[in-house]
């Protein structure tokens, strides 16, 4: 059983997939821009907004997390599994994500910047 309230947790989550939505990104930027597209003005628009929106939120997690004794750090990595250690105000719990259940929630994160927060109309 955790210690950890859900909205900590969860905040402690995004530190976690938050990096990784902004990696992905990037990359796909330097797709994009080495690119045939003939117009590639709306897509590095698109991928640049939702990179300044998501570095906002990773700040704030941040200066939550700070401010509230939190911290969370990767100590174990395998092809299938990736263990954290959550620091909870001086508690140590270790947690262990199943690797495609990460990339399954960046992925869902990625969806959800891209396309419900920038083309709510067309959903």
């Amino acid at each position: 059983m955790t210690r950890i309230p859900e909205d900590d947790r969860d905040k402690m989550e995004k530190a976690i997939y938050l990096p990784m939505v902004l990696i992905v990104l990037n990359r796909d930027l330097n797709v994009v821009e080495n690119s045939p597209f003939k117009l590639k003005k709306p897509y590095l628009d698109l991928i640049e907004a939702t990179m300044k929106e998501i570095q906002q939120e990773l700040s704030e997690v941040k200066q939550y997390m700070k401010k509230n004794k939190l911290q969370v750090i990767e100590t174990n990595r395998d092809d299938a599994f990736t263990m954290y250690m959550f620091i909870y105000k001086g508690y140590e719990e270790n947690h262990n994500y199943f690797n495609p259940r990460i990339r399954n929630k960046v992925q869902e994160l990625m969806e959800t910047y891209l396309f419900k927060k920038h083309l709510p109309d067309r959903i």
